[in-house]
């Protein structure tokens, strides 16, 4: 029988090989998911030996990472904004990038009970569901046109305990809520990858999340020209979205032609992550 380290230090060569950067941190990992253990577990747990039985599991995750399958989906979630995600084959795994949306739309937001929010392109729902754990009075749409993303926003909606709060529907853009229902904000994180940068994605992104996720058309802005005016329109007090880099500017001018105030906030990492719209100018 092996030691846990031995086999630890087997599957981080494996992984360099493959050429994960995260070689040692996707092997504690999976090697911790496997064995039910956490990472400090794991280093208490370096001389353990391990049972064939316990190999084997371990070799399947091994072999679906060496495919450069993304470690969230294998190991079936991920953390966003302190609360864990289901994820899996189907959607995009959430990017810590994101939480920048949610940092500058929750002051925002206020304390109105209810406040309507509909997140268009749902995904794993962590825009919109993060926002409803954030503020009770929060009433939400979750719409998404695919059923890998609802199935995972309907799963993380029972695992929030947010039923009572969340309307998830199947439908294009704006399309799935009737007209008639009043939308203060609209939020959405759409493709924004241009067609012609794909290839040259990391393979996790590139061979494993869905496309259509991913995929903005030759400039990345192909839905925000359809989205944007639909949502400035419906929306009663603002809109936000995520958008690529160098994209703020156009995102904020289509903001500005459609009647909305755009303001742009930067990511961790000083890039142009956020466009928001208001109908009015923020108070300061």
């Amino acid at each position: 029988m092996k030691p846990l380290v031995e086999v630890l230090l087997a599957t981080t060569e494996f992984f360099r090989g493959r050429g994960i950067p995260s070689a040692r941190l996707d092997a504690e990992l999976l090697i911790g998911h496997a064995l039910g253990l956490d990472r400090v577990r794991v280093y208490l747990n370096f001389d353990r030996p391990m049972r064939d039985e316990e190999l084997e599991p371990i070799r399947a995750l091994v072999r679906r990472r060496g495919n450069r399958e993304p470690l969230a989906w294998i190991v079936g979630k991920k953390e966003f904004y302190g609360r864990d995600f289901a994820v899996g084959p189907g959607v995009l795994v959430p990017r810590p990038d994101t939480e920048t949306l949610i940092e500058a739309l929750l002051p925002l937001l206020g304390d109105a009970d209810p406040l309507f929010v509909a997140d268009v392109g749902s995904g794993t729902g962590c825009i919109g569901l993060t926002l409803a754990m954030e503020k009770p009075g929060l009433r939400l749409f979750a719409i998404d046109k695919g059923e890998a993303p609802l199935a995972f926003t309907k799963q993380n909606v029972e695992a929030l305990g947010l039923k009572e709060r969340v309307a998830v529907l199947r439908g294009e853009l704006l399309d799935a809520v009737p007209p008639s229902r009043p939308l203060d904000w609209i939020v959405s994180n759409p493709p924004y990858i241009p067609s012609g940068e794909l290839a040259g994605l990391e393979s996790e992104v590139r061979d494993h999340e869905p496309r259509l996720a991913l995929d903005g058309g030759a400039d990345g802005l192909e839905v925000y020209r359809r989205l944007v005016p639909a949502a400035c329109t419906r929306a009663r007090v603002g809109v936000a979205f995520e958008v690529g880099s160098g994209q703020a500017p156009a995102v904020a001018e289509m903001v500005a032609k459609a009647g909305l105030t755009p303001t742009i906030h930067k990511d961790l990492g000083g890039i142009e992550r956020v466009v928001i719209g208001q109908k009015e100018p923020a108070a300061g």
